[in-house]
């Protein structure tokens, strides 16, 4: 059993017992605790036990498009990829089939939480919803706002966007583990009037926010030209109480002046570092070791379709590779396994609460695995883990486990 509740700490328990009651990690022990000896045991044996991965931020919707298009760069690609797929899920049907392929595959690369944009279609939104309530993952789920500067196809009309945006809100069913989040777009694709609305409802229904932040630099020199009185890009959001006044993702954060790393600090906004995205459409590199020194709260995420895979596993293994060939001084010492492990799990885990770790109190989300790796070796947990992340793939994960039920996956 191997976890990281501090950055740059393994713990490793071998030969021992993980304890949950109802969904939540009561100890590690040893030996079993008489008051148990009555209770299911499930004996993985030498298997290695771990926390399920948290995938940050991601696009459900583009599942399909994965690979595509990655010789452009950002606004090019959203422009003769991303919206003309995202269209597509006006159709209930259509958005049926790739939501169902896109949960399964989540599950089966040990994800086991996840923030998801979805579109601006409200019932694709909620076909969404169904899926991962009934897969029993857990969730936040945003439907996508965008009034301005993009397709007609996917031009809302403000008021019924935010109109829209409640309604879902107020009808969401009482799943806990899958649950609503504000979700504009980006702030080029939001109007100011919109941004002022998505602000009131996420106080009003006390909602967590989801954007992207400084990816491109052709994006944030739009951004200045749209809003040349907030001097910043994420004084926007923040003008707009999307930056913090509840708690907040921002996507990428790869080109952050000194004045965005202290915003971003002072309003507890957690940093989301999509690697494989950045890499794909050639945004450039988050100074992580910036945003962590600066006592940034760093997450990791897949970002599919920009990212071609919805793997957890390689997004922490991109994101350690990445730090380490950066010529930029600002991205200093480079990350270590334990550091990019723990964003994914613990680091990220704490947007849904106690997730990500062993600790007593904890949500037990759990992924048992079978390296298989290295035969006839005598290999400790710990080196176990490292050949896992490096060399293993997802058929290496035999169980999944949320909130202490297991989570079944289709063959």
């Amino acid at each position: 059993m191997v976890f990281t509740p501090k950055p740059d700490q393994f713990v490793v328990y071998d030969n021992s017992y993980l304890i949950s009651c109802n969904g939540i990690v009561t100890q590690i022990s040893q030996t079993l605790p008489d008051e148990y000896k009555n209770y299911e045991v499930s004996d993985y044996e030498n298997k290695l036990i771990i926390p399920g991965f948290v995938d940050l931020h991601t696009h459900a919707s583009q599942f399909n498009q994965r690979g595509l298009g990655l010789d452009l760069q950002l606004l090019d690609w959203l422009n003769e990829y991303t919206f003309k797929e995202e269209s597509r899920f006006h159709d209930p049907s259509y958005a049926i089939s790739v939501y169902e392929a896109f949960a399964e595959e989540v599950i089966r690369q040990g994800t086991t939480r996840v923030v998801i944009f979805a579109t601006i279609h409200k019932e694709s939104c909620r076909l969404l919803i169904e899926i991962l309530t009934r897969k029993g993952i857990g969730a936040y789920i945003g439907k996508v706002n965008m009034d301005c500067n993009c397709p007609e196809s996917l031009q809302e009309d403000t008021d019924q966007s935010l109109k829209d945006t409640e309604e879902l809100i107020r009808t969401w069913g009482d799943n806990p583990l899958v649950r609503p989040i504000i979700t504009p777009r980006f702030a080029p694709t939001s109007s100011k009037k919109l941004l002022a609305g998505l602000g009131k409802l996420a106080e009003k229904y006390k909602l967590p926010v989801q954007s992207h932040l400084s990816e491109n630099e052709n994006e944030i020199a739009w951004v200045a030209r749209l809003f040349p009185e907030q001097r910043e890009y994420h004084r926007v959001y923040e003008h707009y109480q999307l930056f913090g006044q509840t708690p907040t993702l921002m996507a990428h954060c790869v080109h952050v002046t000194d004045k965005c790393v202290s915003g971003i600090r002072e309003n507890g906004v957690i940093a989301v570092h999509c690697p494989d995205s950045n890499l794909n459409l050639a945004s450039g590199i988050m100074p992580v070791r910036k945003l962590l020194d600066a006592d940034v709260q760093v997450g990791l995420g897949t970002d599919i379709g920009a990212g071609h895979s919805l793997s957890m596993v390689q997004a922490l293994v991109k994101a350690i590779q990445v730090s380490k060939v950066s010529n930029d001084p600002a991205c200093g010492k480079p990350l270590t396994l334990a550091e990019a492990f723990y964003m994914a799990t613990k680091g990220g885990g704490q947007f849904f609460g106690k997730v990500g770790s062993f600790e007593p109190g904890f949500a037990c989300d759990a992924l048992v695995v079978d390296p298989c790796l290295a035969p006839g070796a005598a290999f400790t947990s710990l080196e176990k883990l490292q050949q896992f992340v490096y060399t293993g793939s997802s058929e290496n994960i035999i169980s999944r486990y949320c909130n202490g039920k297991k989570i079944k996956i289709s063959q």
